[in-house]
């Protein structure tokens, strides 16, 4: 029997990758949702893949997930026939006779391997019923790092198919501020660049990346089987006080250390470049390529060395000098005449670069050695653990040691133990076209000391993440976690003390504020706790051996369980019902790498009711008959008698009708936004009293009140948006693209700064799509369908999208949400553009183009302008509908006529 297999790959915050088999017409990836939450820093991703097998028999797919490195996952689950299948986090050893069964069984199961620069490895195979659906959710978390001054969450999408539903929703809430974001990366510009929304509004931020199906098969790498590149979103945080940001919550606080107002401490750096035979060729001439580009960098006031090593050791100059032009001139001439030759003494090198910043004492400077090598020491002292010991003790916690492995034959956990033991920290440098950049990247990283022998200190802390650090650098940032004493945040006292240049300093003040951040924080600080706490616990297991070894385990092991962190103590098994195998899912370390076994060709048959499943790489392969449930619809509304506005209605009935019965019919009591000629022509109110009474009314008459709704035009940059108000009974003209003969108009509801009751949407001549709050209704042609659930609706190549809160359109290279928001127990809908058309002839309220102007005048009053006109403004406030929570935004308000450059009548429908 013919065996399909699909994959989807991701990559996230974070870089996340999807990947299926060609053969598309077999299967269907429907919906795919990558959703990233970044919280002070702390990033947790959900990745919900959607995947229905179109044939008639069953067929075999592939769920394929690489993740971050420095990510842990949390929790995955498949949705098999109506019921939810959790992971549960075990200890490796209590889940090792398990996997070995799975081995046993010639499934594939083993642990994950790492691939590329920074991923590791989910598989999961399932066998899918016909005409069945499977859920897979995968969720996990990691601490974004600061680099040369910025964050970066990076996305690498490749599903091998366009999916209809694709969608990528970053969202990252900042309480320091946000002091700037970026979207870069190959899937950021031409033909994608439209499919990017992107807002900020002070301490949060919002992209959106939902690419057409049209879109992800013509971009720039792109084809049939879809997309295949990078987006990156870059930022970085608002820096007011020098002691930087502290929030605490439930007994917990973090503290991100980072202080940009210091001066730059000279350095002392000695490279130690490994010249043996194995470095022979392009790795050699990146080094010197990137040698170059790292002396060009030196400052004046810093002084270097430069060693060279085989089984001899080469100086440039037995001692340091200053980095001059003369001696920087000599140096690179020195550089370029390195030759690959001999055997490998690391030991010797080594020691000779701690010799001479030992002989070279300078008061108010740091010192840094930088060890580049490929391969293991054989030449020399060539015992690892000898070699660590000499090396600390020469070195003796006076500076930090730096190992950079070039290439998968160096002994990595050898190098990453020295670095430790040091102070330092290991990387490796991939053989690839980049190495020089990444040998210069991450010099650039350490370029810059501001502070040395950085000490935090937290009176009433306790349980506290690593507090020493022996220098901190430009562009980067410390973070320390731990638990408050008894909660008491009147005693908690933070305060750093560090050297810069020649002098102590120390960072209290006083003055500065402990945030507290509530509720809401609870377990996001704790987390961030955890987090930590394990990872410098696995750190510090590679340091120890004996008992100490084993309690660091242990600590680490029990924090991994509580909070169902996967790491390279535990698994993940993956439950499944009574009288199935059950399967493991394991975290390698670094530099860890297997082979990847086969899934059994063809597949078994398929028990009613069972799911089986065999790990490969990180991941899990269950063979289910499924079946797939259509989530409940929304109740149809009835238009028959309008009787309550909606401030007199109960809560539990605002969002739907509610029908009584009067005299043999029907009666729909119904949110005042139903109102056909949109005026509370008629009210009725519940009488207070016992049940028995609650049918009763009271008659009422409204007078009509003028309405107004505020609609913002944002700016591209962190100027503040412009906002206009359109008052009284109107029907906008939304977009109109007509190379496409697409139009969507809008009825505005009867909600003070509401939104709009009905959106209809025409395609073609033949094709009209209404949609309310509770209701999709589509004429096409001569056939009328209403739709009140979750399904796909597709209408020729229009596709609609109903999920919980939000409706997703889809028409060529245009691409809308509307989203369903809520306001005083009324729900109402909001457009918002997701995929802005190429064509310059489309026009519409949601197709307008950022705002651009100048302030020229601030008093008596403000004036702005824009093009040639100076516009007098009112600061004001608006709703942004257009985020699913949507925040309050300052503005600056005028009329709609300043902000559209032309009349609000071009903007105004007769008839929608």
């Amino acid at each position: 029997m013919e065996r399909a297999v699909v994959q989807v790959t991701l990559f996230g915050l974070l870089l996340i990758l999807a990947s299926t088999l060609p053969n598309k017409d077999d299967w269907n990836i429907y919906s795919f949702h990558i959703n990233s939450t970044v919280t002070s820093r702390y990033a947790t991703t959900v990745i919900t893949s959607r995947v229905a097998n179109r044939m008639d028999d069953s067929k075999e797919i592939e769920f394929q997930v690489q993740i971050p490195k420095n990510a842990f996952i949390s929790k995955f689950r498949m949705f098999i026939d109506g019921q939810w299948y959790d992971g549960v986090v075990k200890g490796k050893e209590k889940a090792q006779q398990q996997y070995t069964e799975a081995v046993s069984r010639g499934q594939s199961a083993g642990l994950v391997s790492s691939v590329g620069r920074t991923l590791e490895e989910f598989k999961t195979a399932v066998t899918v019923a016909a005409h069945k659906k499977v859920t897979f959710e995968l969720t996990y978390e990691e601490l974004l790092k600061r680099k040369l001054g910025k964050y970066e969450l990076q996305i690498h999408a490749r599903p091998m198919q366009p999916v209809k539903d694709f969608k990528v929703d970053v969202y990252i809430n900042e309480k320091a501020g946000i002091n700037f974001i970026e979207i870069k990366g190959g899937l950021s510009t031409n033909a994608l660049a439209n499919a990017i929304t992107r807002t900020h509004a002070d301490k949060q931020a919002w992209v959106y990346f939902y690419p057409t199906e049209d879109q992800q098969k013509t971009c720039d790498g792109c084809g049939e089987q879809g997309m295949n590149g990078d987006l990156v979103i870059v930022y970085d945080v608002n820096r007011d006080t020098s002691l930087g940001d502290i929030k605490t919550s439930a007994g917990y606080f973090v503290h991100h250390f980072a202080p940009s107002s210091l001066s730059r401490i000279p350095k002392n750096v000695v490279f130690v470049i490994d010249q043996s035979g194995s470095m022979r060729g392009r790795k050699m001439q990146q080094t010197r390529i990137a040698l170059i580009h790292i002396l060009n960098d030196l400052a004046e006031d810093d002084h270097f060395g430069l060693i060279t090593f085989d089984s001899s050791i080469f100086h440039w100059k037995r001692e340091l000098v200053q980095a001059n032009k003369e001696n920087l001139e000599s140096a690179k001439t020195f550089a370029l005449n390195i030759n690959e030759r001999g055997a490998t003494d690391i030991n010797a090198a080594v020691l000779e670069g701690a010799r001479m910043l030992n002989a070279h004492p300078r008061e108010g400077s740091a010192s840094i050695v930088i060890l580049l090598t490929d391969g293991d020491p054989t030449s020399g002292v060539t015992n690892l653990e000898l070699i660590q010991s000499n090396v600390r003790r020469d070195i003796a916690d006076k500076f930090p040691l730096y190992c950079l492995g070039f290439g998968y034959d160096v002994n990595f956990e050898f190098l990453e133990k020295m670095s430790l033991q040091n102070n330092g920290v290991a990387r490796r440098i991939y053989e690839d076209s980049d190495a020089d950049l990444q040998l210069k990247g991450f010099y650039e990283e350490v370029a810059t000391p501001l502070l040395t022998d950085v000490t935090m200190i937290y009176n009433g802390g306790t349980n506290l993440t690593q507090t020493n650090f022996s220098q901190y650098y430009n562009g980067s940032e410390i973070v320390v976690a731990g638990q408050i004493t008894d909660n008491d945040i009147e005693t908690f006292t933070p305060q750093v003390v560090a050297i810069s240049r020649d002098r102590r300093v120390t960072f209290s003040e006083t003055n500065a504020t402990v945030e507290y951040t509530g509720t809401d924080f609870d377990s996001h600080i704790q987390r961030v706790w955890a987090y930590l706490t394990v990872k410098q616990l696995l750190e510090k297991e590679l340091l120890f051996s004996g008992p100490e070894k084993e309690n660091v385990k242990k600590e680490a092991l029990e924090l991994s369980l509580k909070y169902s962190f996967v790491t390279p103590l535990t698994s993940m098994v993956v439950t499944k019902p009574l009288g199935e195998n059950t399967d493991v899912l394991h975290k390698p370390k670094e530099g860890e790498r297997t082979q990847a076994l086969s899934s059994p060709v063809g597949h078994r048959p398929l028990p009613k009711n069972t799911v089986g499943m065999a790990l490969q790489g990180y991941g899990v392969s269950f063979t289910p008959q499924m079946s797939f449930p259509v989530p409940g619809g929304w109740p149809m509304p009835m238009d028959i008698a309008h009787l309550m506005p909606a401030q007199h209605m109960p809560a539990r009935h605002r969002s739907q009708g509610v029908s009584g019965g009067f005299s043999g019919h029907t009666a729909q009591l119904m949110p005042a936004q139903h109102i056909p000629d949109r005026r509370l022509f008629a009210a009725a109110e519940f009488l207070k009293g016992s049940p028995t009474n609650s049918d009763q009314v009271v008659s009422k008459v409204a007078s009509p009140v003028p309405l107004s709704h505020r609609f913002l035009l944002k700016t591209e940059n962190l100027s503040l948006p412009l906002c206009f108000d359109v008052t009284g009974d109107v029907r906008l003209k939304l977009l109109h693209h007509p190379n496409r003969e697409l139009s969507v108009n809008g009825e505005l509801d009867t909600v003070m700064n509401g939104g709009f009751r009905r959106i209809v949407i025409h395609f073609k001549t033949d094709l009209y799509v209404e949609v309310d709050t509770n209701v999709i209704t589509v004429r096409e042609g001569q056939t009328l369908t209403r739709h009140t659930g979750q399904d796909l609706i597709t209408a020729g190549s229009l596709t609609v999208i109903r999920r919980d809160k939000e409706i997703d359109v889809g028409a060529g290279d245009t691409r809308m949400v509307i989203y369903i928001h809520e306001k005083d127990g009324v729900e109402f809908l909001w457009p918002v553009l997701r995929q802005q058309p190429l064509d310059n002839n489309v026009t519409g309220i949601i197709a307008l183009k950022p705002a651009v102007y100048e302030e020229v005048q601030q008093t008596p009053s403000t004036k702005l302008k824009i093009k040639d006109q100076e516009i007098d403004v009112t600061r004001a406030n608006a709703v942004d509908y257009s985020i699913v929570s949507p925040p309050t935004l300052d503005c600056w308000l005028m009329s709609a006529e300043s902000v559209l450059q032309r009349r609000l009548d071009d903007f105004i429908v007769t008839q929608l």
